[in-house]
């Protein structure tokens, strides 16, 4: 005789409560528990790729880098609506995810930019912020790709990809123009070739000339001798070779004519050997002087033709010399022409949004009636 009281096989109603309450609260402390341990996970990789170690540690680097009162460091922050938080050599970033990496990738070039440099002036926080900012919505370059331009003062790097396919290009072609609007960089890194051809021996001479427009390349009748007469037009010529090579240095060079800085009149009637020529502001130039300018080319010399063509100062009614040049030798084997635009201006981003503003209001001026080849 059995006896089955079905214990061992049914639960009583308030058995299976209590045992579902307990498998939820089973189910939460595990899940709780893994929760807690992605999140922790997660925390850390977010804080690691947030962060920075500048390498080497270098307090003068470091005291660069931040600025007098942390004035670098607050800058990068309003620019891009992140907060810097640094101690010692260890630099976090907290603040939208895009804005975070592009903090961290501005701080480390800046910290590059220490390297060979005695001071980081606001002025370069501010253009490596627009570059990055520039790059953000397009394929972005790393800092330390491109060529790297060597002079008595240091190295100078391209900013941004157009800059750095502009000094590629000088440096391959033995005809360049760097055409677009005030502030890209187009003399500056034009002058920056020259030095670095002549540092390192390519070349023998430099010669950087200008259209002396305002005087009507007539400067007999101005006071003084001739250096006393051309230098105000050539003024920007002399302050780049300042910077790269020193006063000094560049007087000695200039009294040696290893370099010569000059009026586009005095090119006339002459062959250059083994040079490096610049001529900047060629949207003042007419047709004929920029032809005289081109054939004066000799062997082993190279060519760099700068201009914004939006800044003519000719008579009206005379044609730009660099409108004309840019359509006749658009197609010629060995000529190259980088062109800029506002999205490249590297001086104060008021700068870029100037550029538009006017660059809008002539797009909606009548044609004049003298072609000045704008």
């Amino acid at each position: 005789m059995s006896v089955n009281t079905g214990f061992s096989r049914r639960l009583t109603s308030a058995q299976r409560r209590l045992m579902v309450s307990a498998r939820q609260q089973l189910f939460q402390v595990f899940s709780s528990h893994i929760y807690t341990e992605a999140t922790a996970l997660l925390n850390t990789h977010t804080r690691a790729a947030s962060a920075l170690a500048l390498n080497p540690q270098d307090p003068r680097r470091l005291a660069l880098l931040c600025g007098q009162f942390n004035e670098h460091i607050k800058l990068i922050e309003q620019r891009l609506g992140v907060r810097i938080l640094h101690r010692g050599y260890d630099l976090e970033v907290d603040g939208d995810m895009a804005m975070r990496t592009l903090a961290l990738d501005v701080l480390a070039r800046l910290y590059a930019e220490t390297e060979d440099s005695e001071l980081l002036a606001p002025e370069t926080v501010h253009l490596v912020l627009q570059i990055a900012l520039g790059e953000l919505s397009s394929n972005p370059v790393a800092s330390g790709d491109g060529p790297v331009l060597m002079t008595k003062k240091g190295t100078i790097r391209p900013r941004g990809q157009n800059q750095q396919r502009y000094v590629e290009q000088i440096l391959s072609h033995d005809i360049s123009f760097g055409v677009g609007p005030a502030g890209t960089g187009k003399t500056y890194l034009a002058v920056a070739c020259a030095v670095d051809q002549l540092e390192k021996d390519q070349i023998k001479r430099i010669l950087l000339v200008r259209p002396a427009v305002e005087a009507g390349e007539k400067l007999g009748f101005l006071p003084g001798d001739l250096s006393e007469k051309i230098n105000p037009y050539l003024r920007p010529l002399y302050d780049a070779l300042y910077e790269m090579l020193g006063v000094d240095r560049v007087a000695k060079l200039i009294e040696r004519q290893v370099i010569e800085v000059a009026p586009l009149a005095y090119m006339r009637g002459r062959t250059l050997n083994h040079a490096f020529i610049i001529l900047d502001e060629a949207q003042n130039t007419t047709p004929e002087q920029m032809k005289m300018f081109l054939t004066r080319l000799g062997y082993g010399s190279r060519a760099v033709i700068t201009g914004d063509g939006s800044q003519v100062d000719l008579p009206r009614g005379t044609d730009s010399g660099l409108a004309q040049a840019l359509t006749i030798l658009q197609d010629v084997k060995g000529i190259h022409v980088t062109r800029f635009a506002s999205r490249d201006v590297v001086r104060h981003p008021l700068v870029m949004r100037i550029v538009d503003a006017y660059e809008a209001w002539d797009a909606k001026q009548p044609a004049p009636r003298g072609n000045h080849g704008r």
